[in-house]
Order: C-alpha cells, then structure tokens, then sequence
C-alpha cells in the first residue's frame, strides 16, 4: 500500500489502530511495513518515533536485516538505500543494521570492475562519506575493495565488508572462499582473503598476506561478540555436506573459536530450485552446531539473468527458525536474536513442504510453481526498469510458450505495456487464431493480427532465385530442407523487431523453452530472437503446470483459454506428410515427460546413456516402451542436443530458475565439442581401436 497518498490525519489513525489493536511485537513488524510503504519524510518521523519506544525492551541486541534491490554499478543509487536505512536504523536505537554482500556495487558486477576501475574508486569514496553518518549504531556494508598497489601476484580486489560506527571505519572482513561455478565467477577478479575476521580499518585498501594483524577475528558491539563471514563462507561445513566441501578452510569454524554469541552472514545468494531446502538446513544446522544464532542477510531482485529471493533470516542458538524476511520484496527486518525478537514471514507457497523432500524427478510440479512465476517476474519486471525499456511485443502464437511468455510480461510490467502479436500464415489454424485472441482479451493485452503470408512468399521466391545460383558451384543442395519453415519464424521476428525498433523503450521477447532449446528446437533469429527470453530456462512440462497455476492464483483467474492448456505443442510451421496436420512437436522429438527426464538426469544426477537405458524413467511406468524405441530417443536427444550447442550461446538474457541450467552465465561448454561419445566405450572397443591404427 501507498501510504504517501494518506492525509496526515489519516496516517496518524492509522498508526493508533496499529498501536491499540495490536501485541508489542505484532505492533514493531505492522510499523515496519507501513515504513517500507512511504517516502513522506514527516510519517516517517512518526513511524520511527513509534518504534524506538516500542523496541526499548528489546535495544540489547537488536539487529536491523536491509534486504533491498540494487542497481549493478549505480552506486549513488545504492548508497542513498544503505543511508536512508542507516538513518532509519540509528533513529529507532538499534544496535545494528546489516546490508547484502557488495551491497554498494551491487552483486554480480561481472567484468566492469576490471575494465572500468572507476567505479571501484568510487564505491570506497562513498564508503568512506557513509561511515561519518554513523553515530551510536553499526552498519555492515559489503563493498569491492581494491588490493594494495604494486602487489604482484592474485587478483585485484577482495569482496569486503565494512564495519562502520562512530563516524568512522571500524573493521574490515573479506570473503575467503570464492565460488567459481554455476552463475558465480568471483575468482576471476577477486582475490580470496588470508584471514577470516576481522582486520583494522588501516588496512582498507592497503591489505596482503603479508598485513595480517593479529588480534580479534570477531568484533564487540555493544557488550556482545559477533562473527561476520560473506556468503560462501558458511557454506562449507564439512559435517553438514558429509565431506563432499569444496574447499580446505571453513571461516565459520574459524570464527567458532572465539565463541561469538552471534554469527553474521552477508549475502548475495539467486533463488533456485531446491536452493530453499538446502539453505534452511545448512543454516539451521550451523546454529545448532555452534550454539549460536545466525543472522543471514540477503540480497533481493534481479540483476540479469540472476533472480534473488532476499528471504534473509534468524535461527537462534537451537537451529530453530526465528525470523524470516519475506520473499522477492524489499524489507527492513527488526529481529533481537538473543531475546525472542523475530517475525517469521512465510516462504513463497509449497516452499515449506520441500523443506525435507528428497531428490527425485517428478512432475508434481506445484510446491515449486509459485516460487518459479515471482522468479521469472522479478526478472523480467528488474530487466526492464534497470534497462529503461518499458514496453514488449511477442508473438502470440496460441500455443503455451508464448502465452505464458505474455501472462508473466502483463503481471511483470502491467497488460498495458505489452503488445502480442498473432501472425498466421497459410499453415496456423483458426483455432490458434482464436486462442491468441481470446488470451489477449483475458489479459488486456494489447494486440492486433498481421499475416506473414505475403513476406513469406516474397522471401521464398528471392531465396529460390538465389539458391539456383549458388546450386550451380555447389552441388550439395539438401533433398528436404527447413528453409520455409525458418522464413516463417524470422518473418514473424521481422515483424516484431520491427515495432521495437519504430516505438520507443520496446523490447522484443524470445518465447523458447528449456525442453525446445536442449533439442535445438527453436529458430534462431525466429522464436530465439528478442531482447529477454522468459522460460528458457522451464522444462515444458513444468510449463504446463504453471499454466494451470495461473490460471488458479493470479487475480484474474483461467486468463489462459483451457484449449491452450490441452492442444498438443507445434509451432505450425510443417505439415506432417502422415496425417496431413500441422506437425506436432513431440512427433519430431519425443514425449516431453521422457525428454524433460533426460533433462533432469544430467543436469541433477549427471547421469549418462548406460545410466539412463537401464533405468525406468516416470513415463515408462504408464506407458510401455520398448528398448529400441527408448535407444532412438536417447539417440535422438544426444544426437541434437549436440548440434543445439551453438543455438544456446545466442540465446537472449533469460531468468535461470532450475536447480540447473544451459544458460550461458550458469553453464559453458565449447561449441565445437559436438563429437562427444556421450555412450562411452568399454575397455575391449577402445583396444580395437587403438590396434586398428597400426
């Protein structure tokens, strides 16, 4: 709610009702929501004025969570967040407030730092101005430091935090154990820390292993003892992940030695599928195992093709969960990890029964769905306004991809800003027509029909012109080709490029997803052409399943005609010579349920052919397939996916939701290694091929 528009009249009844209707700790987290609701500098006032009387009892240890969005390498705009909520901080007296790893540059930040070094000069400037606004309260802030000069070996940066009070820098703490897989690459300029802890604030910008100071790794505030660590640095528990660590050090049972009352951990950590269930235990599991609570600060919104989910939180000394922030929104949490203080928000739903589930494929899709539509429409929503782009057009074919391309784009940036298209050509049906239609008016999309027909035939006649020419010094001319298929997905593209490029802060939106691209079906410069692809990374079908949720949840229900829902995928581009119809896209793949478990096979289990031959796949249980019919899809998927290579390294930004992706930024493999023997050779086969070469 915004509570801007209220008379100040009204907002003052609307704290009393608040205040009278309301336990004392009920009334400390109803405040805080009316805070993060407003900018008016005198309700503000008010609300802090409130919360300071309110939090008298509970002053001892109070900790304020700043999960908020930043902008990568807008550090004014990141810096104004961190003082608003300082200020906000210190005027309630609490003792603390602890902001997101890099909070001032903002996580990732990728290449820039290197090839434009300014902005790290200049997040330590505005370090430096953010520390004389501190008074009695301390704030953590993450920030990228820069390495002593002239040092001649290791990276040129630590990921640090800095720990500010009293007009000043107090301490510093970098990030030891550096993560270099899936999305993450911070070694690549990030040199990792020689200590955990705490170093003088002398050091800021003058540090090596050869600086270390020998005093206390953890730091005293207010009488109590706090052991900070920066996000991977308390995943590496070796009793938690059975000895299966990544790395030697383990900074939190560095830290343990000290005994701190209270361990910190700020964090940068994206949302993904099953991510939930192994964050809540891992960090319920360090809290009991040191007897202390641990306070887990999260970034939140998206930054490319990263979604954070913020969720930060509390366990107390027992590993029970205190306080949770809530999911994929900005928010000011005020927790008191030793006195009970805390207000659990709920995760998003289905999310709590996951919690101890088990690794295993299914197609029970829905404690995840809610989950993956905020993921996907943070993405999208945080893509277009830290761009500037406004608008987006697609094509709406009347098939799922595209439909639920344009339900996530009207929820993520408002039905007003998006304009869908229906392009038919002589192929597409009048009940994809209809459908397209009818989804367009259930959301109040924009929308307009406009055939490709005449610039396909036009492109076709050029082309055939041209391919009689160049025939003639090639004589390898294919006797079945996709060419008319791929003239109409790149008319159709034409057409919405097009009307990005003639009407202002337009983007164009790539509708392919994760089942098509892993099979290389998908045209470039056709449904893989556009500025953002929202579901390249969701299997078809979980698709299906987040279409049917939609259709239950979103405010407007059953947006999404239930013919979409139940028509067979095809892109109608082909007619199918054995029944005369438009192609169906699993005729020329497989089963999706079959496809999308080979899917999760590698990408979970790294399973390989043998592994996945011998074993019962969830399709198989209902329906009967042969070992020959199940050794052609197999075939056929290692066979395609290995030409598909090349196809996912164009691919648009697109938001990374699963467990495991092939977007680009989580998943790399050279385009030339299309000749991998995905099935192996035994000892015998490779001793006869050795043999055979003399």
């Amino acid at each position: 709610m915004n509570y801007d528009k209220f008379t100040t009249e009204d907002f003052r009844q609307k704290l009393n009702e608040v205040i009278n209707n309301n336990s004392e700790q009920e009334c400390i987290y109803k405040l805080s929501e009316i805070y993060d609701g407003c900018s008016k500098k005198d309700y503000l006032e008010l609300i802090d004025a409130q919360l300071k009387t309110l939090l008298e009892p509970y002053k001892n240890g109070s900790i304020g969570l700043a999960q908020i969005n930043p902008v990568a390498g807008d550090i004014e705009y990141n810096a104004k967040k961190v003082v608003k909520y300082i200020i906000h901080a210190q005027n309630i007296g609490l003792d603390m407030v602890i902001f997101p790893e890099l909070i001032l540059m903002g996580y990732p930040i990728e290449d820039t730092i290197d090839r434009h070094p300014v902005i790290v000069r200049e997040n330590v400037k505005w370090l430096k101005e953010i520390a004389k606004i501190t008074t009695s309260t301390t704030a953590l802030v993450g920030f990228v430091e820069p390495r002593k000069s002239g040092h001649l070996t290791g990276k040129k940066y630590y990921n640090s935090v800095a720990v500010l009070s009293g007009g000043e820098i107090k301490y510093i703490v970098r990030k030891s154990l550096l993560p270099t897989y899936s999305e993450f690459n911070d070694y690549r300029y990030i040199e990792p820390s020689p200590v955990v802890g705490c170093q003088p604030a002398d050091t800021l910008g003058n540090f090596d292993g050869d600086k270390i100071c020998d005093c206390a790794k953890t730091m005293i505030v207010n009488g109590r003892k706090y052991g900070v660590s920066i996000c991977e640095d308390c995943w590496n528990n070796k009793e938690f992940f059975n000895d299966t660590t990544l790395y030697s050090l383990d900074p939190i049972e560095e830290l343990s030695k000290e005994n701190p009352d209270v361990f910190i951990n700020c964090s940068a950590s994206p949302t993904r599928a099953k991510k939930e269930q192994l964050k809540h235990n891992m960090l319920s599991f360090i809290s009991q195992r040191y007897s202390a609570p641990i306070v887990y600060v999260n970034q939140v919104g998206a930054i490319d093709n990263s979604s954070f989910d913020g969720s930060s939180r509390v366990f107390d000394k027992d590993g029970k969960l205190l306080a949770r922030a809530k999911s994929f929104k900005e928010q000011f949490l005020i927790v008191n990890p030793e006195m009970g203080l805390g207000k659990i928000y709920p995760l998003t739903k289905g999310l709590e029964k996951t919690l101890t589930e088990q690794k295993i494929y299914t197609l029970e899709y829905e404690p995840d769905l809610e989950r993956t539509y905020k993921t996907i429409i943070q993405g999208v929503r945080d893509y277009f306004n830290k761009t500037g782009f406004k608008r987006a057009v697609l094509g709406l074919s009347g098939g799922l991809d595209s439909t639920v391309c344009a339900v996530l784009l009207a929820d993520a940036i408002g039905a007003e800003n998006v304009f869908g298209v229906s392009m038919p050509s002589k192929i597409t049906s009048s009940e994809s027509k209809n459908d397209a239609q009818k989804l367009a008016e259930n959301l109040g999309i924009n929308f307009t029909e406009a055939s490709i027909k005449d610039m396909v035939e036009t492109t076709n006649n050029c082309l055939q012109n041209l391919f009689s020419t160049v025939e003639k010094s090639w004589n390898c001319r294919y006797k079945q080709s996709f060419t008319m298929d791929n003239i109409q997905a790149r008319s159709r593209a034409m057409f919405l490029w097009g009307i990005s490029n003639e009407f202002e802060r337009c983007l164009p939106i790539a509708t392919s997803d994760k089942s098509e691209l892993y099979m290389g079906y998908a045209t470039i410069n056709g449904d893989m052409s556009g500025g953002f692809a929202p579901i390249a990374d969701v299997p078809k079908t979980k698709l299906f399943a987040l279409a049917r949720w939609m259709n239950e949840n979103r405010e407007v229900k059953n947006a999404i005609p239930e013919a979409v829902i139940l028509k067979k995928p095809g892109a109608e581009l082909a007619i199918n010579p054995k029944t005369g119809k438009p192609l169906i896209a699993e005729d020329a793949l497989m089963p999706y349920e079959f496809l999308d478990e080979i899917i999760w096979r590698i990408e979970n289990k790294k399973e390989y052919y043998s592994d996945m031959l011998n074993s019962e796949f969830l399709y198989e249980k209902k329906n009967p397939v042969s070992k020959e019919t199940k050794i052609e899809w197999l075939d056929k998927f290692y066979r395609r996916m290995s030409t598909a290579l090349y196809k996912w390294s164009i691919l648009p930004p697109s938001v990374i939701v699963d467990s495991r992706s092939i977007n680009k930024f989580d998943y790399k493999q050279p385009i030339t290694s299309s000749r991998i023997n995905y099935k192996g050779c035994d000892a015998a086969e490779i001793e006869q091929k050795i043999h055979s070469l003399f």
